[in-house]
């Protein structure tokens, strides 16, 4: 039953559900500041949508790991062994873990940039970069895993 495949696909869905709950917890918490500025001035809903959907891109992360782990289960062939498995396993958690929390961080900065285009809609760019600081690490994990995924075979 724990052969290198259950492993493998350990890895996958840690890489994808992590990394996708974070990125459902960071887009709620923005989303709430958006609904807000939205309810008071309508004009404003592309801006503070925007600065909503950023924190969504990790779970996108998560996706691509998870399916590059499950394209690297195909290539090695379907009798995995325990040690590339396992190998794949860690190579999942980077993303999983660095995309879940720097979604709900990615999000929590959102919501203030959120607040930055409530008083000033021209600033929004400014609101923008804030929040994409956060991105930076995510970007670092997804690419650590797919070093490690290109190493295991």
């Amino acid at each position: 039953m724990f052969d290198g495949n259950f492993f493998a696909v350990l890895g996958a869905a840690l890489a994808f559900f992590l990394a996708g709950a974070g990125s459902a917890k960071g887009v709620s918490i923005a989303g709430e500041a958006a609904s807000g500025v939205v309810a008071e001035d309508g004009d404003k809903f592309v801006s503070v949508m925007i600065l909503e959907a950023l924190p969504s891109t990790q779970g996108i992360y998560g996706f691509v790991i998870a399916f590059m782990i499950m394209a690297k289960m195909t290539e090695l062939g379907s009798a995995l062994d325990v040690n590339s498995g396992v190998a794949l396993l860690i190579a999942g958690l980077p993303i999983g873990i660095v995309g879940m929390f720097s979604a709900i961080y990615q999000g929590r900065v959102a919501a203030a940039s959120i607040g930055i285009v409530a008083k000033r809609s021209s600033d929004m760019v400014k609101g923008i970069i804030l929040t994409l600081m956060v991105e930076l690490f995510a970007i670092f994990a997804i690419l650590i895993s797919i070093l490690m995924i290109g190493r295991v075979g």
